[in-house]
């Protein structure tokens, strides 16, 4: 069995006049937290990871959560590499955003955010109303992209979109506005397509974030074998090498390197 760690996030603040404790913390912070802390321990692979537990404790509030020692050996690192270079640019990006919802509540609420785990016992990392902890605009770029994969899902209350089921980067959700849905005449659902999308990628690492997705184009997509099509292009093909060694041309095309 594994051994286990724990991280503690104590908050510090107000609620009203009165000093913040468990009993005037609203649940919509506490969820907030719950959802941010899974992207910080585990931002890329939520289906498997191992069991988080939780726990709320006095003094002012205490978020309390459990999980294998060595992910928690991992974190406390992130922790104290963010406290000492005053950055997170050097974060993954599900990490990096992570941070900065905590960042933007404690400026939000005056909250101060105490981050320390088993690993040490001293404060690892502080988040209050006078840090800054965001990424710097200067390294995500405007990029335009193309996804293969099977539309899933298309709708929305406030933000329309769809989605659609990736094998190489999973379920994206991607804005359309609800015009081109309305557009629509036929059923799109359970059916593949390629997808011309903008969005923002990183220019050090070039991870896309997949939060910024927008429509260009919907692709009609069927990637299947076409013998006569491939037959065809040899054929056209074969005219315009007539009379050429394709053996010497290699040759000259390497400058003599033999592979």
């Amino acid at each position: 069995m594994d051994k286990i760690g724990d991280i503690e996030i104590r908050v510090i603040g107000k609620s009203g006049s009165l000093e913040l404790k468990p009993d005037n913390y609203d649940i919509k912070h506490i969820a907030s937290i719950l959802q941010n802390v899974e992207d910080l321990l585990y931002p890329n692979n939520k289906k498997d990871r191992p069991l988080i537990t939780y726990d709320i404790q006095e003094g002012s509030v205490k978020h309390i959560f459990k999980t294998p020692i060595q992910y928690i050996i991992g974190f406390s690192a992130i922790l104290g590499q963010i406290q000492e270079s005053n950055s997170i640019d050097f974060l993954d990006l599900k990490t990096a955003r992570a941070i900065e919802n905590i960042q933007e509540l404690s400026q939000q609420k005056n909250y101060e955010f105490q981050f320390s785990t088993s690993v040490k016992k001293d404060i690892e990392l502080t988040i209050n109303p006078n840090t800054r902890f965001f990424r710097k605009e200067n390294t995500w770029a405007d990029a335009e992209f193309y996804f293969y994969g099977i539309l899933k899902d298309a709708g929305g209350k406030s933000k329309a979109n769809i989605h659609i089921d990736t094998d190489d980067y999973g379920y994206l959700a991607i804005e359309t506005g609800q015009d081109f849905l309305m557009e629509q005449e036929e059923n799109l659902l359970y059916k593949k397509f390629g997808v011309r999308v903008t969005g923002k990628q990183n220019l050090e690492t070039g991870e896309i974030d997949t939060k910024s997705l927008k429509l260009v184009e919907l692709i009609n997509y069927n990637p299947k074998f076409d013998s006569d099509y491939l037959a065809s292009l040899i054929s056209k093909a074969k005219k315009s090498w007539k009379g050429i060694d394709t053996n010497e041309w290699l040759l000259n095309l390497r400058g003599g390197y033999e592979a």
